[in-house]
């Protein structure tokens, strides 16, 4: 939660001095087939599927989990939406299909190991590792479902709406009328009368009212339980058969909750994530890569968004958010310099401490050790301001680097932009 609020922050500072490319937020964030067989340990219907790994597991899961089903929809799983649009680098396109039982390999074959490009993948697109195979479901009518946590009410907030199918920001251009909100009291839990208003607003047109209810009583259940920060359903599908299906979800946790739901965590698929975000998390930094030339390291959120918005008044581009915190080790600043240098758009280093908990000198050490173990090619400004100021310029002045040294924030931007030169 903490990383989560730390990275709305940067994006409301950074919307004010530029447009940024979004990365990945430090949430878990799973699996589609991993959120179906979560749901379905709760009573959720979801449909029926298996997850695939190789071209050789894929004929064997279709005659073990999916018998006599003449078509199958073959799925590829990745961290991102837009995946039915999207293209894979090989030159095939979408990353979901349906098709006949028998030529599910021959599809899987274009698809596992492949690199899918979809809107929210960006250019570089995202690996397809698994495949979910699932039976292909007779749906009469979609629906939008979701919970989310919400300031205004200080409790989770279930939206949906009649219609679904596509995003839920096209659906709120285009039916505002049918979006419901039902704010549900987080000590209380929620109620028959909640669960009811939900359903009414959904409006099925074939499942049983009294079935429906007690489903959304199971997905607010499982947000609960499982310390969801987000479960989205697109769609919440009614079946021929006169079910309420979730024939796709989205679920995201709070990190904070690592410690208790150990189970769900070890779902976490780090080759999905940002290697940056990944490394930084493991050295306990807050760090949140973006699109610039200029690499910051900087101690406090509140300076870090104040660093990259001096950083773009000067004319640069910030390269990420990265604030080690009021009491990180010199270990953990090596480790900051090596997830700088080894971003190859970082064309210039601004390192901006002030030193109130976190001590100059102890930075300083850490920038003279990272210089011994990262072969530093591009330039460093430096500004240290605070505790034990003295001694950090003077460890840095002994060390016999090549810094850029900066007596104030601005004066620091200033020499960092024209570093890029």
């Amino acid at each position: 939660m903490v990383r989560g609020m730390l990275r709305k922050l940067a994006n409301q500072s950074l919307s004010v001095a530029g447009k940024w490319q979004q990365q990945q937020l430090r949430r878990l964030n799973i699996h589609e087939y991993q959120g179906a067989e979560l749901m379905s340990k709760y009573g959720i219907n979801v449909p029926k599927g298996v997850a695939v790994g190789s071209l050789n597991e894929v004929k064997k899961a279709i005659q073990d989990v999916l018998p006599n089903q003449n078509e199958v929809v073959v799925k590829s799983q990745v961290l991102a939406g837009g995946r039915g649009l999207g293209t894979f680098k090989n030159g095939f396109q979408g990353g979901v299909h349906i098709v006949k039982a028998d030529q599910a390999e021959e599809i899987a074959s274009k698809m596992l190991g492949q690199v899918l490009v979809t809107k929210q993948t960006g250019a570089q697109g995202k690996v397809v590792s698994k495949l979910y195979l699932c039976e292909k479901m007779s749906l009469v009518n979609e629906m939008y479902f979701s919970i989310i946590l919400d300031r205004a009410t200080a409790g989770p907030l279930i939206i949906a709406c009649r219609k679904g199918g596509t995003s839920i920001e096209d659906l709120a251009e285009k039916f505002p009328d049918m979006i419901i909100k039902v704010p549900i009291d987080v000590f209380k839990g929620i109620s028959d009368e909640d669960a009811a208003k939900v359903v009414d607003g959904l409006a099925p047109k074939v499942a049983d009212r009294n079935d429906s209810i007690e489903q959304v009583k199971k997905l607010y259940k499982l947000f609960c339980e499982t310390d969801c920060t987000m479960l989205e359903i697109n769609p919440l599908a009614e079946t021929s058969d006169n079910k309420l299906v979730a024939a796709d979800a989205k679920l995201n946790f709070d990190d904070n909750a690592a410690y208790r739901q150990k189970e769900i965590f070890s779902l976490r698929d780090s080759s999905q994530e940002d290697p940056r975000e990944v490394a930084a998390a493991k050295a306990d930094l807050n760090y949140i890569g973006l699109d610039g030339e200029i690499g910051c390291m900087v101690n406090g959120a509140g300076l870090a968004m104040a660093t990259m918005d001096i950083i773009k008044l000067h004319g640069g581009t910030p390269a990420n958010f990265l604030d080690v915190g009021g009491n990180a080790s010199e270990g953990q600043v090596v480790e900051a310099f090596k997830i700088l240098t080894a971003d190859e758009k970082v064309k210039a280093i601004l390192v901006n401490i002030f030193g109130g908990i976190m001590k100059c000198d102890v930075i300083a050490s850490g920038i003279v050790n990272a210089a011994k173990q990262v072969n530093l090619k591009v330039p460093v400004v430096v500004r240290l301001e605070g505790t034990n100021v003295d001694q950090g310029k003077r460890i840095l002045k002994e060390s016999g680097m090549t810094l850029i040294t900066a007596e104030d924030l601005d004066d620091a931007a200033e020499k960092a932009v024209k570093a890029l030169a």
